[in-house]
């Protein structure tokens, strides 16, 4: 797949909540290493873009799925670093499972065919 294919690929809307989310299932990290993680997890698929990744991480404090601190960085910078919260544990289950759900009806419905011979 070429690099202009690549980068063209967004994330659904409510999809980069549950990205997060699965990311602090590792432990505690920053911003920035949120991006980055999902980034290469993704094998450079998706992009995060810091307008979208810190709305996100507001909601899901907000939520109490996340809680935030100001802690230093490995490289001895102030940063704010996320962790989830019991309650966060337990919505990436939910939401994990609504996203099972949700890519099977959309394979269901792209691939008529594979239904279609049984």
């Amino acid at each position: 797949m070429s690099r202009d294919v690549r980068s063209r690929v967004e994330v659904l809307q409510g999809t980069l909540e549950l990205l997060i989310l699965r990311t602090l299932l590792a432990g505690p990290t920053h911003g920035h290493a949120i991006a980055k993680h999902i980034h290469r997890t993704s094998e450079e698929l998706l992009q995060i873009e810091t307008g979208s990744l810190y709305p996100a991480l507001h909601r899901l404090e907000a939520k109490g799925w996340i809680l935030a601190s100001w802690e230093l960085s490995n490289k001895g910078k102030r940063a704010r670093f996320y962790r989830l919260t019991p309650l966060g544990r337990k919505q990436l289950v939910t939401e994990r499972s609504k996203w099972e759900t949700f890519s099977r009806a959309v394979a269901l419905i792209l691939n008529p065919a594979d239904r279609e011979t049984e």
